[in-house]
């Protein structure tokens, strides 16, 4: 599978629901980072991603210590509004990790200053919008990596 979607600590189930989808739909894996604002058999988690949920290839981490040591080498983007280049110029590469935070505040603040030369943005064009729906945002930003891949 070309590409990894990372969500660290997901809050909206609709959201990761339809994320699952759409990584079902382009191929890539899903990696959820604890904890999570909802549970896994939620009924809104279950109906956005409908019935694909079973044929998804997704990964749990118990929390993002966890996470970065069992992936530790791998490639990664990070996608924020603070991030200073565009998505556009992520150098995307087969078995990527593209990492996104949650809904509310996004990533945590020691990872975007730890990572900030892998921090990318998707641009805004308005300055009453402050950041995309994270489903949206993963959507754009995966099927730009396919595009490159």
């Amino acid at each position: 599978m070309p590409l990894n979607i990372v969500l660290i600590e997901p809050e909206i189930p609709n959201n990761t629901g339809n994320i699952g989808r759409l990584a079902l739909a382009s191929g890539s894996n899903l990696h959820l980072v604890k904890p999570f604002g909802f549970t896994i058999d939620d009924t809104r988690l279950k109906r956005a991603g409908l019935d694909y949920w079973q044929h998804l290839s997704v990964t749990y981490y118990e929390n993002i210590e966890e996470f970065f040591k069992i992936n530790k080498g791998k490639t990664m983007a990070f996608l924020s509004s603070h991030g200073s280049k565009n998505h556009w110029n992520i150098p995307f590469e087969d078995n990527m990790f593209l990492v996104f935070g949650k809904e509310s505040v996004g990533l945590p603040k020691p990872l975007l200053k730890k990572y900030e030369n892998q921090l990318f943005k998707i641009p805004l064009y308005s300055k009453h919008v402050r950041s995309l729906n994270l489903a949206n945002a993963v959507s754009i930003v995966i099927y730009e990596g396919l595009k490159h891949i």
